[in-house]
Order: C-alpha cells, then sequence, then structure tokens
C-alpha cells in the first residue's frame, strides 16, 4: 500500500514543512504545485501535468501499475481528492485509489503513530493511461451550465462574488451553483455520512443520471466534490461527475467570459 502526503495551503505554510515535522509512516510527500500540477498559465493555476511527468513522479515515489494508495491531507480530504482524481484520471481503477477520512488530524486524533523518517521506496513503473475521469474546458462547462448541472465547490462569499482573494474578478460562472466543498465535513471532522451527502446534493439538483461537473478556485477543491458524488453513487451514467480543470482562475482570467455575482 502506497502512502501519499499532499498536504497544502493556499496562503501556506508549505505542506513540506509540515511533512517533514511528523507523517503517516511510510507516507511520501508530493508536492500540489510542482507534482499534482502543471505551470500555472492560461489555462489555470493548477492546470492538469503532463501525464507522463506526472505518471514519472509517481514512479519515483514508489507506485507501479498495480499498486493500491492512500491519499491525505490536513483534514477534509478536499486536497487528497486532487489526488485521487489524478490518480484515477491517469488510469488506477477505483478500488486502488483512497482518501484518508480526517486526513493527518484524523489520525493524530486516533492517537495512531507518526514519524519523521524520510522513506526512500523502490522507483515502481506505472504506465499512464489519462483519460479515465472526463474533464471540462470552458466551453463545456459553460454548456453544462446552460443545460446540465455545474457545481460551484468555493466558499459562498467567492461564490457570491463578495470577495476574491487569488483570482483577477469575483463572481460565478452564470447558471452555476454553489456547492461548497466545506459542507463534506461533520463536526467531528470526518466526512458526513453517505446518505446524508447524497441527500445535500440531492437538495442541489443532482439526481442519478444527471449530467453534472465542478469547478472550483483552480480544480483542486473541486475534486472533493467529484469524489463526493462517486461515493454516495449520485454520478452521470457509466462514468463519473466531470471536472473543469481550469475552473475560476481559467474563466475570470478571460475578459470575454461573462459572470454572474449573487445567488443566481
Amino acid at each position: 500500500m502506497a502512502v501519499l502526503d499532499v498536504r497544502w495551503r493556499l496562503a501556506g505554510p508549505p505542506g513540506a514543512d509540515d511533512y517533514r515535522a511528523g507523517h503517516l509512516p511510510g507516507a511520501v510527500f508530493l508536492s500540489l504545485d510542482s507534482v499534482l500540477a502543471g505551470p500555472p498559465g492560461p489555462g489555470g493555476r493548477h492546470p492538469l501535468p503532463a501525464p507522463e511527468r506526472l505518471a514519472e513522479r509517481l514512479a519515483e515515489a514508489g507506485l507501479s501499475d498495480d499498486s493500491s494508495v492512500v491519499a491525505y491531507d490536513d483534514a477534509d480530504g478536499s486536497v487528497a481528492a486532487r489526488a485521487w482524481w489524478l490518480l484515477r484520471w491517469l488510469g488506477l481503477p477505483s478500488e486502488r485509489v483512497r482518501v484518508l477520512d480526517g486526513g493527518y488530524a484524523g489520525w493524530m486524533a486516533d492517537g495512531l503513530p507518526v514519524s519523521t523518517e524520510i522513506p526512500a521506496p523502490a522507483r515502481g513503473r506505472l504506465t499512464p493511461a489519462p483519460g479515465s475521469m472526463p474533464v471540462l474546458d470552458a466551453d463545456a462547462a459553460a454548456g453544462l451550465a446552460r443545460d446540465g448541472l455545474l457545481l460551484d465547490a468555493r466558499a459562498p462569499a467567492r461564490y457570491l462574488g463578495e470577495t476574491e482573494p487569488v483570482d483577477p474578478r469575483a463572481g460565478h460562472v452564470p447558471g452555476a451553483r454553489n456547492a461548497p466543498f466545506a459542507e463534506h465535513m461533520a463536526p467531528n471532522g470526518r466526512w458526513r455520512p453517505a446518505a446524508e451527502l447524497a441527500e445535500h446534493y440531492r437538495r442541489l439538483g443532482v439526481r442519478d443520471g444527471t449530467d453534472v461537473g465542478a469547478y472550483c478556485g483552480s480544480g483542486v477543491t473541486a475534486s472533493s466534490v467529484v469524489l463526493a458524488l462517486e461515493y454516495v453513487g449520485l454520478r452521470p451514467p457509466g462514468r463519473s461527475a466531470a471536472l473543469y480543470t481550469g475552473s475560476w482562475s481559467e474563466w475570470s482570467a478571460d475578459p470575454a467570459r461573462p459572470v454572474a455575482v449573487g445567488p443566481e
């Protein structure tokens, strides 16, 4: 079992510092910015990495085509879901990729062992086969917001256009509905039961067979919406919900793209 530490925060401090201070025994640290994303640019702040480069870095971390993987972040799974999504996109089957519920905080709360030893895993062999998870570009996201269901995973204040701490413009994709990823969490710091989450997403308009996609600031935390929909069994027929990988960082940087503010 390969264990990946992908702790990251938008405003810092660097997750690598936390990893060196303590991590799950045997866990290998992967940087969101340099491994789980490509260089920032017109495609957003965290565009998809080149599949060959991603596979190379994962192989360096000890992963192979037959690996089982658990990813964790600080607590809520929103960053670990990006690793989960990328591994699925790269071709690993769903039954062999997991996210640790509660993350590092939950592990510590349970009194489980931690380590400061930096492992040196044997190099694996991972064959990239990208395309297993559906993606949206800006035009497809606009169409889904109009004709299907596009979920915005950001905090309500960013969705409403009341504040925008990172990207060029405040607001949301016209027609998108707000589905903050923080709603996945129960008061005990773990994910809410599947039945509760299913009801939450049904209230947002998700039904069995709904054509649904998700976006966030840069395509990271929206991965947890895709994960949640798979967890509760609400997804389009035969596939996972789609991820708008460029997300708001791409959309808002294009002055030709319309921006909505307020609750609709």
